[in-house]
């Protein structure tokens, strides 16, 4: 992993999740950082060809976890990181093919916030600015029983660098 830019904060990660798990064999292992006087969520991909739906083309369902993970990581921007949101409906537009080994930013935001629900929104871009996916979400807090179902994991909700 790259030093992190100053005014970028790195935020924790899970150990299994697919898109940010440091643990999972399969994963894409992102690292997402937020940017508060941008009011977003930023990580840099380069979505490997094993992850391709069409010859050199990026798989939608992969695109999807990418822009799932960058917009519900957006609701702790000035909040509690430790705090877990799920999320209840995604939208996605695919705009352009996404290439496969090709730098990427993903990038999420806010676009209201309410108390137990937020709609949030995203894009994944290309090195000049074009945007080939985005999407819009909303993410909710889940239940009780379904946090605690996952306390044992809060454990490993960390920042961790390399």
């Amino acid at each position: 992993m790259s030093e992190e830019p100053s005014n970028l904060k790195l935020q924790p990660t899970s150990r299994m999740c697919f898109v940010c798990g440091r643990d999972n064999p399969h994963g894409l292992h992102l690292c997402f950082y937020s940017d508060e006087a941008e009011s977003q969520v930023t990580s840099s991909v380069v979505i490997p060809d094993a992850y391709q739906g069409y010859p050199g083309i990026a798989h939608g369902g992969v695109l999807a976890a990418i822009l799932d993970e960058v917009t519900g990581r957006a609701i702790n921007l000035g909040q509690d990181e430790t705090a877990f949101w799920v999320t209840a409906k995604l939208e996605l537009r695919y705009r352009l093919p996404t290439p496969t080994e090709t730098p990427l930013t993903a990038v999420g935001w806010v676009v209201e916030r309410r108390s137990r629900a937020a709609e949030v929104a995203g894009e994944l871009r290309l090195a000049d600015g074009t945007v080939t996916a985005e999407a819009k979400a909303v993410v909710v807090c889940p239940s009780e029983a379904t946090l605690e179902q996952w306390g044992a994991e809060r454990a490993f909700w960390r920042v961790e660098q390399e």
